[in-house]
């Protein structure tokens, strides 16, 4: 899953997304609304947590360029105005869902799984193919009833995996895409590796097939 942070509090947007890093997502920060627009125009975000009292450019602004981007990109809206009438107007611009603060990190981390479920086919919150279960929210991960341990890179890239359609290919791209965030050097062979690796990991028979100049296909 990748997420954007955009928050100008920035020890607590550092915080929101060092707890999103540990539980095995792809994490960008940004502390003003500029960056924010800029972010959202490179990259293709699953959720943005997204503070409503940006500076530089608001944070309703940047939810309507959300909004009228792809149309897959969820946006939960931070603010300490807790009014009802604050919550609908938050709403009306096209937010997805709205937390005030101060608020529990274990229920931004449900509401970020929640919308994450919504930006993509309706998926169930716990996935279950060619015998493999992959629980995101408590992540754990088992193979025919063994369980997996898993690197957070891997238990990722398996979730990407798992997400995709019967056949798809998932490129090399889509995985750096999704599963790292926007430091991660492009030309290196991290995907490769980390593929090689959850391979190992996962035994046999393969359900990690690769594609010769395209990617890799999930499945038995």
């Amino acid at each position: 899953m990748r997420v954007l942070v955009a928050e100008d509090e920035e020890m607590l947007a550092d915080s929101i997304a060092e707890g999103l890093r540990h539980m095995q997502m792809a994490v960008d920060v940004c502390y003003d609304g500029d960056a924010a627009m800029e972010r959202v125009a490179v990259h293709r975000y699953d959720v943005v947590v997204l503070d409503r009292d940006l500076p530089k450019v608001h944070g309703d602004e940047v939810c309507r360029r959300i909004v009228a981007g792809d149309g897959e990109t969820r946006v939960l809206m931070l603010t300490a105005a807790a009014s009802i009438r604050d919550r609908v107007d938050g709403l009306g611009l096209g937010a997805d869902d709205y937390l005030t603060k101060p608020f529990s990190f274990a229920e931004l981390v449900a509401r970020v799984h929640a919308l994450s479920r919504r930006a993509h086919r309706a998926l169930p919150p716990v996935l279950d193919r060619a015998g493999l279960r992959l629980d995101p929210a408590k992540r754990y991960a088992e193979r025919d009833g063994r369980p997996l341990a898993l690197s957070p890179k891997e238990f990722a890239v398996l979730d990407v995996f798992m997400r995709a359609a019967e056949g798809t290919v998932v490129s090399t791209e889509e995985l750096l895409e999704k599963a790292w965030d926007e430091n991660t050097d492009p030309f290196t062979n991290v995907v490769r590796v980390t593929v090689m690796n959850l391979r190992r990991k996962l035994g046999e028979p393969p359900v990690i097939h690769t594609v010769p100049g395209a990617g890799y296909r999930f499945g038995s």
